[in-house]
């Protein structure tokens, strides 16, 4: 919610009260735009949500009420009603014109915002079992993560970036076996270490085993402590594996402030998980039968009870996962939010009973589930890379669109539908291509201000020259941008940062293309034209900066 908004809002409540004696409750009082612009900029339908408790008429409400809130908004240059009970509001021009100084000052802080004050939010994203490379299905989960945590820090949140690493369980055993299969191999002695059918076979596992043979030479072969060895491959190959996927993110501009090991919940005897087992135990919400421990998941919600510990003795995977999640709170992040494949879903229900069981309060977690990607080129689908073989990777992605198409395309769809990547499109470099648009825009903006056959920029007190509709447009959306990042945050959706920037690039296009900002025989006008492409540029890189995507100087 920007300045604006807050001042509408205090003066209806107050009119509220002075004319009707009633204090609304909060959940009334909204800000919208109007469909239509000739409306006005702002509106409201308090008068509708006040009609029946006050069983009047809502025109007859909003009639009653224009006047007491015109007189503590004088910002505005009208306020009126229109059937059936809106009111609108629609601004001063000089009020507009104020932000172009405000966004200057603020600069690249501009957009920050405190929607999120004291409030503390665990984010875990991507969190792909280190046995392999990233592909794009895990690309869109880390876009989305990585945008969206952007936003949720620019908005005040104190937000905790965390990759689940898990290596520990089944696969982390068929990373080991594969990778002794494939060091026999690479020192000659082939086949006599079987490699598993449901191993890992990967070229990149060839290599990783060449570097250990490299590294310790036939040290490893036909030894007696076959535990020993095993547990050297696996340490081995989660290390080398964590490595790339580590360096491909920071190549997608994604970095992360935590890297939680799921070995961590099993070290020192196991002793976050024997705690929190002990504590379902002690709360009645376990039991023992064929050998297995059950967690009554079917009494909080659950199709069926679920597997704690097996009757081998080892831990199915959900019950270092309730140790995760309780270790999260612990920590002091009584929010968590989870982004996890669609194919997850029924794992949600089944940790959200574990966390309501132990007594968290309802809403602690969060899960987005990300759909699936489909990638196309010239409208037919593309599953495997030209160059390997394999499904197409995170880098491969990167190294052939960029990363900027990479991260827009991803971030510029809603998680929760299924999406096609337009290869072809995400390459072009013409205006078709959404985020090259974008940057055009910006690279438009910042060419016109650094252009030195024009004078240079220089603040003024007011800007009461600019009247052009399309000057007064834009405007008004750089006003918006600090609380359309709010919302964003507040939604969890940073494609609502797409929209507005593509919004704000095809005004800025439209402006360009048909006014002439250099005025020689107008340096006054020139001068304020200026202001108002330096406010916008400024904006536009905040906006781009918060998706991880560059405003590039020029194309």
């Amino acid at each position: 919610m920007n300045e604006l908004d807050q001042k509408i809002i205090e003066a209806v409540k107050v009119a509220v009260k002075n004319v009707f004696d009633v204090e609304p409750d909060e959940s009334m009082l909204m800000v919208e735009s109007p469909r239509d612009p000739k409306m006005g900029d702002y509106s409201t339908n308090i008068a509708m949500r006040l009609a029946r408790s006050l069983r009047k008429n809502p025109f007859d409400i909003a009639n009653g009420l224009v006047e007491e809130i015109a007189k503590g908004l004088p910002e505005m240059e009208t306020v009126t009603v229109a059937r059936p009970g809106f009111i609108n509001f629609k601004l001063k021009k000089s009020a507009l014109t104020g932000i172009i100084n405000h966004v200057i000052e603020k600069d690249y802080l501009y957009g920050i915002n405190d929607s999120g004050k004291d409030q503390s939010i665990l984010v875990e994203y991507v969190s792909a079992n280190p046995t392999g490379d990233l592909h794009c299905g895990h690309a869109r989960n880390a876009c989305w993560g990585d945008c969206m945590t952007r936003i949720l820090k620019a908005s005040g949140y104190n937000c905790l970036r965390e990759f689940y690493i898990n290596d520990a369980g089944n696969q982390i055993d068929m990373l080991g076996k594969s990778l002794i299969a494939r060091y026999y191999e690479a020192l000659g002695h082939v086949g006599e270490y079987e490699l598993p059918e449901n191993g890992y076979h990967a070229e990149d596992i060839k290599g990783i085993a060449k570097d250990i043979v490299d590294m310790d030479g036939d040290k490893w072969l036909n030894v007696k402590d076959e535990d020993g060895r095993m547990d050297y491959f696996k340490a081995e190959g989660v290390k080398r594996e964590l490595k790339k996927i580590q360096d491909d993110l920071r190549l997608y501009r994604c970095e992360f402030d935590s890297w939680m090991h799921e070995t961590f919940f099993y070290q020192n005897d196991s002793q976050r998980i024997n705690e929190v087992l002990a504590k379902m135990a002690d709360m009645g919400l376990t039991y023992e039968e064929d050998g297995a421990l059950w967690f009554k998941s079917s009494e909080y919600g659950d199709d069926k009870n679920r597997v704690l510990r097996k009757s081998t003795g080892y831990l199915s995977y959900l019950t270092p996962d309730i140790a995760n999640h309780v270790y999260k709170y612990q920590r002091g992040y009584k929010k968590m939010v989870n982004l996890w494949g669609a194919d997850h879903h029924s794992y949600v229900t089944r940790m959200n009973c574990a966390l309501t069981a132990l007594g968290y309060p309802e809403g602690t977690l969060e899960v987005d589930l990300i759909q699936m990607v489909r990638m196309t080129e010239n409208g037919k689908e593309v599953k495997m890379s030209k160059r390997t073989g394999n499904a197409i990777t995170i880098r491969e992605l990167c190294e052939d669109v960029g990363v900027d198409a990479a991260r827009w395309f991803f971030v510029s769809k809603d998680v929760a539908t299924h999406m096609d990547f337009d290869l072809g499109l995400a390459r072009s470099k013409n205006t078709e291509n959404p985020v090259y648009y974008a940057q055009y825009a910006y690279t438009r903006m910042y060419s016109v201000l650094n252009n030195p056959a024009i004078p240079l920029f220089h603040q003024e007190a007011n800007y009461d020259l600019l009247t052009d509709e399309k000057e007064l447009q834009m405007l008004k959306q750089i006003t918006e941008f600090p609380s359309v990042v709010a919302d964003a945050a507040a939604t969890r959706m940073p494609n609502k940062i797409c929209n507005y920037i593509l919004g704000l690039a095809k005004n800025f296009h439209s402006y360009y293309g048909n006014t002439k900002v250099n005025l020689p025989d107008n340096p006054e006008l020139t001068n304020q034209r200026l202001g108002l492409v330096k406010a916008c540029e400024i904006t536009m890189k905040n906006a781009l900066n918060l998706l991880g995507i560059e405003a590039p100087k020029q194309m």
